[in-house]
């Protein structure tokens, strides 16, 4: 097998590439890392959230969450708080000038990922949607605690 046609090898790529299209926009246009854009992104969807959710909520580990808001911070597009006695947990929210950046640079970068999308045939626009649902769903599936076999389920399910 050619790794090629290997298909995690394919989906990853190709995500790359889509995904350094809009690293262009936000990041030549804005100032942004691939990083940077992604808290900020989510900053503005929540308004806050701490790290540990933070660091759920996107594939970034928290080494990156962690240099990505200093320097968010350090731009004055964030705030950050320590959280209680544990100083690693912290709390962060998007501030009025990150919220401004933001929806500046979101209107370019959806522009450009729908220019791309548009070049495709709206039937496979449609496809890829559900395939890619289809492919997380699959994924969430996989990764359940199954039983090994002969053991009780009952713990598996709600109470």
């Amino acid at each position: 097998m050619r790794i090629e046609s290997f298909f995690p090898y394919r989906l990853a790529v190709v995500a790359e590439a889509f995904s350094r299209q809009l690293v262009a926009v936000y990041g030549r246009q804005h100032g942004l890392t691939r990083e940077e854009w992604r808290l900020l992104f989510l900053l503005e969807d929540a308004g806050s959230l701490d790290s540990l959710r933070l660091s759920q909520r996107t594939s970034l580990d928290k080494v990156q969450v962690s240099r990505a808001a200093s320097r968010l911070e350090g731009k004055g597009l964030i705030t950050r708080t320590i959280l209680g006695s544990d100083r690693r947990l912290r709390n962060y929210a998007i501030t009025e000038a990150g919220r401004d950046l933001f929806r500046c640079a979101f209107g370019a970068v959806e522009a450009r990922a729908n220019e791309i999308l548009q070049a495709m045939p709206a039937c496979d626009r449609a496809a890829l949607e559900r395939g890619i649902a289809a492919l997380d769903q699959a994924i969430a599936a996989s990764t359940t605690p199954r039983p090994a076999a002969g053991e009780d389920a009952s713990f598996l399910r709600p109470a």
